[in-house]
């Protein structure tokens, strides 16, 4: 099967799910700067969630330049990892309302950890697919950053509720170790 379908579906579905968590932000009814202090864990959450929204869709860029084709299998685990990230919104305004209190912290990891997981799924998927000797097989095959992060991912569910600014700064620790995009996979492309 084709896969631009699928790029197009996934781009789709992630420009709804930052429109839905901008839309969350509402405007305070007064005019001083004052009024926006309520809004910084709201913009806060806001931005992690941005962040990890763009890193996701960068990402899924780039291992789909390295695919030739998709099957069913492949698909299906896109849509396993578009429902994960689909819930990003809800813990993104959750944590931003509750000013990052416990609970609310240990789910947004849980939803980071799931996105994280069904990202390994469809990766595993593709390569199952596509072979060990593909492209995406030989830039993906030793995956410490993925590794690395579900194990953060799973420490910072678990320390949520010990201290939700470790939870917190665990998931920023993730973010950046995935703000640059597989390279390797750019290197192959162009050569």
């Amino acid at each position: 099967m084709n896969k631009n379908r699928l790029e197009a579906f996934s781009d789709g579905v992630l420009a709804i799910i930052i429109t839905i968590m901008i839309l969350e932000i509402k405007a305070p009814e007064s005019n001083s700067f004052e009024s926006l202090k309520p809004l910084i864990p709201v913009f806060l959450s806001y931005v992690l969630s941005f962040i990890y929204v763009g890193i996701y869709w960068n990402n899924h860029h780039h291992i789909f330049q390295a695919v030739k084709q998709v099957n069913g299998s492949v698909l299906w685990g896109n849509l396993f990892l578009l429902f994960w990230l689909s819930l990003i919104p809800f813990a993104t305004s959750w944590i931003g309302s509750q000013h990052f209190s416990a609970v609310p912290m240990s789910l947004y990891g849980f939803i980071l950890f799931m996105c994280g997981l069904s990202y390994t799924r469809l990766l595993k998927k593709i390569i199952k697919l596509e072979g060990k000797d593909s492209l995406l097989a030989k830039v993906t095959e030793k995956d410490y950053k993925g590794k690395i992060s579900l194990t953060l991912y799973l420490l910072g569910v678990l320390l949520s509720f010990v201290s939700v600014w470790i939870s917190g700064l665990l998931y920023f620790a993730v973010a950046l170790l995935w703000i640059v995009p597989n390279t390797r996979i750019e290197k192959q492309i162009i050569n």
